[in-house]
């Protein structure tokens, strides 16, 4: 533990997609291990308040916090690396600076000044880096500046950089800089030229590189990396090598290795000890030696981007390593998904998941899967509006209601089985607006909740508008399919199963914001397991029949 807040600002070169949030996320655990109470933020550059209103295809996955915080899909990163909560705090935009500073001046807190973005804007973003610092929290706080350095969007965030390393003091206040050392396979031979280039570029803003940190599909040799110490001016044990690893899970190890945290403690003059990364590796032990595997299918409407569900992608790594499996993810996207085709794409699979999402495109593909799984007693998992599909498909197929469905998607069904909160129907700003943030969830008494959760009281994440319809929950309770997780102030149905089926859950929330490599999250887990039992089924009765 220090006495003073220590400060690690990490940028990118010049080519963005470098792994910024996974080199922020090892470098933390690493520090982490050694005791130190540290924490990562997010700057993103955009002028969007929060990711909430962008489309999966622009920006991947929003993030959710238990605050309720819409954030960058690193958050996620953040989170599963040192399983320490994330908040409002840990992710700022430039939408939201330039919205509290506009705010400010309406409200003449700048006494008539002229209002600029220096000092007015880079004071803002100075005030949001040391927000966690000033907690009293956290030892270390790690900043990962969003884009790249040279972009006119990151230069205010460059110059609050270099107006904070001066501020704060050299061995307060230190920058990794990530690059790219492409490797030319004509010409057989690595170069330096666009790590130089991206240096000299952050040097033009006044901020120096402390750690060089090269992206790289190649080994850097001793004398290539001399030469980049040499022309970026850092010292030679100070150039880092960050080498395409098999999962990112790897990162903190190798980072360790090539002694990342070596060389920021000593830059930060604080004291090293052996970081303890034993459940990490016990974790990774498994990962990558199962003694099995299940093919799940995701089922979603943005499948062709693997970021739109990354959260997803990631908890299913943690409950496969959990159960000692791996997990295969076969990506169905659901408006090709019909009554026709269903046996093909879905019969072959161990489980199925329906992933969330918003709008009605891909929504008959979706219903239909779970027709499918419902009927062949397939495990099913429904997340927020897979969870919904599953409701409107029984409501359909079951209880003979031709016509429901969501009035997010029909307004004018006879039959509204989801439908939109009350306190929303006044809403028509988009950003913001719904049911963010951890909930309280009661479960039932001998449901199948309740054995997963192993408690009867849980909190989770939400991010959606619109809820089980309560009107018809008779009704569908009557027919088989139970509501087993409830808000205990609002009512509200969190979720559902069908006690008949081998394994079929839907859920409101959104579990896979919770899962790390620490704790898998419990539905994940029972989900992959359920999936390896109907496996081990499916081929005893195979067998049988043969």
């Amino acid at each position: 533990m220090t006495t003073t807040t220590k400060y690690i600002f990490v940028t990118g070169g010049v080519t963005s997609s470098l792994g910024k949030g996974i080199i922020a996320a090892s470098l933390a655990k690493l520090l982490q291990a050694q005791g130190y109470r540290t924490t990562i933020q997010k700057l993103d550059p955009y002028i969007n308040v929060d990711p909430g209103t962008l489309n999966p295809y622009e920006h991947g996955e929003c993030y959710v916090t238990d605050d309720g915080a819409e954030t960058d899909l690193d958050l996620g990163h953040y989170e599963r690396f040192l399983n320490v909560p994330t908040s409002q705090s840990n992710n700022v935009t430039t939408g939201r600076i330039y919205q509290s500073v506009i705010e400010k001046e309406r409200r003449g807190e700048f006494l008539g000044k002229t209002v600029q973005v220096i000092p007015h804007i880079t004071d803002e973003i100075k005030h949001r880096v040391q927000i966690l610092g000033n907690s009293g929290d956290y030892d270390i706080v790690i900043t990962e500046i969003g884009g790249t350095v040279g972009d006119i969007e990151s230069l205010p965030y460059i110059e609050a950089v270099r107006q904070l390393k001066w501020d704060l003091g050299e061995s307060n206040a230190i920058v990794i800089h990530l690059t790219l050392v492409p490797y030319l396979s004509a010409a057989g031979e690595l170069k330096t030229k666009p790590t130089q280039h991206s240096v000299k570029t952050l040097m033009e803003s006044g901020v120096m590189a402390d750690i060089l940190v090269c992206r790289t599909e190649h080994e850097l040799p001793r004398e290539l990396r001399d030469k980049l110490a040499k022309f970026c001016n850092v010292r030679p044990e100070a150039v880092i090598q960050s080498i395409d690893a098999s999962t990112i899970y790897d990162v903190p190890n190798l980072m360790l290795e090539e002694g990342l945290d070596t060389v920021v403690l000593k830059k930060l003059e604080l004291t090293r000890t052996k970081p303890d990364l034993t459940q990490w590796n016990q974790f990774l032990s498994r990962h990558k030696n199962p003694k099995g595997e299940v093919t799940i299918g995701l089922i979603g409407k943005y499948v062709e981007l693997q970021d739109s569900y990354k959260s997803i992608l990631e908890s299913f790594i943690h409950a496969g390593a959990e159960n000692e499996v791996k997990v295969n993810i076969e990506s169905i996207h659901s408006e090709h998904l019909t009554e026709k085709n269903a046996a093909k794409k879905l019969l072959h699979l161990h489980g199925v998941l329906v992933a969330p999402g918003f709008g009605e495109r891909g929504i008959e593909g979706k219903i239909e899967a779970v027709r499918f799984v419902r009927e062949h007693n397939i495990p099913f998992l429904g997340i927020c509006l897979g969870m919904q599909m599953a409701v409107i498909e029984y409501s359909r197929n079951v209880l003979g209601l031709k016509n429901a469905n969501s009035t997010e998607m029909d307004e004018n069904t006879p039959d509204p089985v989801i439908n939109l909160m009350e306190s929303q129907k006044s809403i028509t700003d988009k950003g913001g607006t719904m049911r963010l943030g951890a909930w309280d969830c009661r479960l039932v008494e001998g449901s199948l909740a309740k054995d997963i959760y192993k408690t009867v009281d849980i909190k989770e994440r939400h991010r959606h508008r619109y809820e089980f319809n309560n009107t018809y929950k008779q009704q569908i309770e009557d027919a088989g399919m139970k509501a087993t997780g409830f808000n205990p102030e609002t009512g509200l149905v969190e979720i559902i199963e069908i006690p008949a089926h081998n394994w079929f859950v839907g859920v409101q929330y959104h579990p896979e914001y919770k899962s790390t490599v620490a704790n898998p999250h419990p539905v994940f887990v029972s989900f992959v397991k359920a999936a390896l039992e109907y496996k081990m089924n499916s081929k005893s009765v195979s067998m049988a029949q043969k």
